[in-house]
């Protein structure tokens, strides 16, 4: 028997051990492994959030937010939980749940006096909770407004909430619309649905609003399928794309200059969709991709991105991420083996 074929058995038996004692424990969180690019790498910490899954289980950790207190609000659709919230060293502080098999995303709003959430539900329910559970109001599903035809699906994946306190819905792996509520949740308008033309959308997953630079407040939708962001002024008017090829990217995500995103799937086999190929992309102000942590490097070509796809199995399928004070990447996964969030501490 040849020594690199002793390694892999030797390799595989370690994993298969690790797996048994945990399924959070895998190849995926080796102790001091350092992934990125540029002025963007991080170490893969080996033990952040890892919680005793019989106490508190999860099924797929969909995404997390942070709070004015620095605490990690991270939502699961294990009806059990919900709802776990961290500290930042990543001991368990408690869960709530609203019973949701379908819980998705999840959306922090500070208003002033207090900080609550959107929960958009797979189910077809988006509600909003206070930071301890308490349901607070609820969007009327579009089919019972009028909004929608009765033929029409709303499946809601994402919520964001505009400077004047619009909220604004995606109906992601529905009828692919963007939904426009007022403050008092009067509706306003729809913009997207499914489609090929530049202000259509191919799972329309993902939503914020993007402030950066002092310029006038713009939304970035997510259109997976399509690999890009697709940018739209506050009333539903397509501004540009963003095209990331080969990345099938979930939410964008905001921290100071910076666009940072889950990327669920990579095109490793035959420019599809390839199972377990996730990783992270960063893009800087300007929306040039700086790092993938866990993919490729970030190549320009003539002023055109080149395809990004996996490069080490570090994740699976990336869902979400926040970012902490100290620029730290919380990862959250979906389908990965109900495994918790995965720390990357940017050094």
């Amino acid at each position: 028997m040849n020594s690199d074929r002793r390694k892999f058995i030797q390799n595989t038996s370690l994993m298969g051990l690790a797996m048994t004692i945990s399924p959070s424990l895998s190849i995926a969180r080796r102790p001091d492994q350092v992934i990125g690019h540029g002025d963007f790498k991080y170490q893969v910490d080996a033990k952040w959030g890892l919680l005793d899954p019989a106490k508190v289980p999860v099924n797929n950790c969909h995404e997390m937010v942070m709070d004015r207190k620095g605490r990690m609000i991270m939502v699961t659709d294990e009806p059990k939980n919900n709802v776990i919230i961290y500290d930042q060293s990543g001991k368990f502080l408690r869960e709530w749940t609203l019973g949701m098999d379908r819980a998705h995303g999840l959306t922090l709003v500070d208003e002033g006096d207090a900080e609550y959430l959107w929960i958009s539900d797979n189910a077809g329910r988006v509600v909003k909770t206070t930071l301890e559970g308490t349901l607070v109001s609820e969007i009327t599903a579009p089919v019972k407004e009028g909004i929608y035809t009765e033929k029409m699906s709303f499946v809601p994946t994402e919520t964001t909430v505009g400077p004047n306190g619009d909220l604004y819905v995606a109906d992601g792996y529905g009828s692919q619309y963007f939904l426009q509520y007022d403050k008092n949740g009067k509706f306003i308008r729809k913009f997207g649905g499914s489609g090929s033309g530049d202000d259509q959308f191919s799972t329309a997953h993902g939503i914020t609003v993007d402030q950066r630079g002092g310029k006038a407040p713009t939304l970035l939708c997510t259109s997976r399928g399509h690999n890009s962001f697709k940018r739209f002024t506050m009333d539903g008017e397509y501004v540009e794309t963003i095209f990331l090829p080969g990345a099938f990217v979930c939410r964008p995500v905001i921290h100071g200059d910076n666009l940072y995103a889950g990327v669920c799937w990579s095109r490793l086999r035959y420019l599809e969709q390839t199972p377990d190929s996730g990783f992270v992309t960063i893009l800087n102000k300007e929306n040039k991709v700086v790092s993938n942590p866990g993919g490729t490097a970030p190549e320009y070509r003539n002023g055109e991105l080149q395809l990004m796809v996996q490069s080490e199995p570090i994740f699976k399928h990336c869902h979400d991420v926040c970012i902490d004070q100290d620029e730290n990447i919380y990862v959250c996964q979906w389908n990965a083996g109900k495994t918790y969030p995965i720390k990357l501490t940017r050094v």
